[in-house]
């Protein structure tokens, strides 16, 4: 007993309580952190007697495995992969789908237009010669309009009117001139225009007659030289001075043809025209023509002015013609767009160093204004041996080629009604 009394007096090293529990010294009424070692957790803590009920079902949340992350950042790893093979499966589907679409963009049009391009007929117009003009700020485009009847069957011969002349002319020369600034003029060149010829052996005459492949001369080193696009551009350089950029021919099939793409072009005659030898009768007012009819429209002579109405009409259809061509409803229409390029790529002659993206230029080019004039006339004389013949008035054609050689707009004076 007297051991038991000793141990319940306190001490200098510790002391037993009536609970057993060993404490250092201290202050009695607080657990030092040995006790706290062995104390149970109040979560642990649970009211003798008391009965543990589990919650209601619709009250217990669903189980949902615990997600630990791999070794990549941003995956997550579901216990079977299920939602990394899914994202998977996206990432190869819109990487497959952009593939697929930069193929449709790039290689098929790329690969279309190399086939396009390849479908133009080429030929040696722009030579070079001594005394050639220099390269000047501008371009150009001399526009051909040939008579040849080359892939005209012969029930478009009869319901054209061509008749069946052999060889090649032409009735249409314009040039498409675009300045360094401002808008692109179409400048018409009268056929009968009287200027020195570029074939060897023939002095002046009509600006046709150098395009005329039945036309030919020997030139110093003995070579025959016969008309066509090379003589015709060299005729019009030395005549003017304006070197030509690029060349561009359209025969009568490919006319036709080149209208009927674009689904027709409207034309606005002021009067009734009826000429059997163009295979032509219309009423006067605005009206769609197909590509026969527009044809006849722009070869017929059967007016008061002859050439120099006719002049006026072509000036009128190439601008309606370029306006349709280059028509949104026309571009993204495929139905339209592709049977254009058909034609055009199936029927037009170019220089050798042309490609099919300066016709796509020269179409760009014109959306917008484009002025049309012509060479001004000076007087249409009768000369003996050449017939009715055009000369250029002096001044104001000057006027309108020292512009083009130095890249300027052809001034308002200078224009041609």
């Amino acid at each position: 007993m007297a051991d038991r009394r000793q141990r319940e007096e306190p001490g200098s090293t510790g002391e037993h309580n009536r609970g057993g529990v060993f404490r250092r010294g201290g202050d009695p009424g607080r657990a030092d952190a040995f006790e706290k070692l062995y104390r149970s957790r109040e979560s642990e803590q649970r009211v003798v007697g008391e009965t543990r009920r589990l919650p209601p079902a619709d009250r217990v949340p669903p189980h949902r495995p615990k997600r630990r992350p791999t070794h990549s950042a941003g995956r997550e790893y579901d216990g079977r992969g299920i939602k990394r093979r899914a994202q998977e499966r996206r990432r190869r589907r819109v990487r497959n789908t952009l593939v697929v679409a930069l193929v449709l963009l790039l290689v098929v049009p790329g690969a279309f237009y190399l086939w396009a391009d390849s479908r133009l007929e080429r030929v040696e117009a722009l030579q070079d010669y001594e005394g050639r003009p220099d390269r000047q700020p501008g371009t150009t485009y001399m526009i051909v309009g040939s008579d040849s009847r080359d892939g005209l069957d012969d029930q478009q011969v009869q319901d054209l009117a061509t008749g069946r002349a052999e060889g090649r002319r032409t009735d249409t020369i314009m040039v498409l001139y675009m300045p360094r600034d401002g808008d692109p003029t179409i400048v018409s060149v009268p056929r009968d225009s009287y200027v020195p010829m570029a074939i060897p052996g023939y002095a002046d005459n009509k600006i046709n007659t150098a395009f005329a492949d039945a036309v030919c001369g020997t030139d110093e080193a003995g070579t025959e030289v016969c008309g066509g696009p090379g003589p015709l551009v060299q005729t019009f350089e030395q005549a003017s001075g304006v070197r030509i950029d690029h060349y561009v021919e359209i025969g009568m099939g490919g006319f036709v043809d080149l209208v009927d793409a674009v689904g027709g072009v409207e034309l606005c005659p002021e009067e009734p025209m009826a000429d059997p030898k163009a295979g032509l009768d219309i009423e006067a007012g605005c009206q769609e023509m197909d590509g026969g009819t527009a044809l006849g429209y722009v070869r017929t002579r059967a007016t008061a002015r002859a050439d120099l109405d006719r002049i006026q009409r072509q000036r009128e259809f190439f601008s309606a013609l370029i306006q349709k061509a280059s028509d949104p409803a026309t571009m993204v229409n495929p139905f339209r767009s592709v049977p254009l390029v058909l034609a055009g790529t199936d029927t037009f002659m170019v220089d050798e160093g042309d490609k099919l993206r300066h016709l796509a230029s020269m179409l760009l080019a014109m959306r917008g204004g484009t002025r049309t004039t012509a060479v001004p006339v000076g007087s249409t004389p009768t000369l003996d041996g050449v017939g009715s013949v055009v000369l250029w008035d002096e001044g104001r054609s000057e006027q309108m080629f020292e512009a083009m050689r130095t890249g300027e707009p052809i001034p308002e004076e200078a224009m041609e009604d």
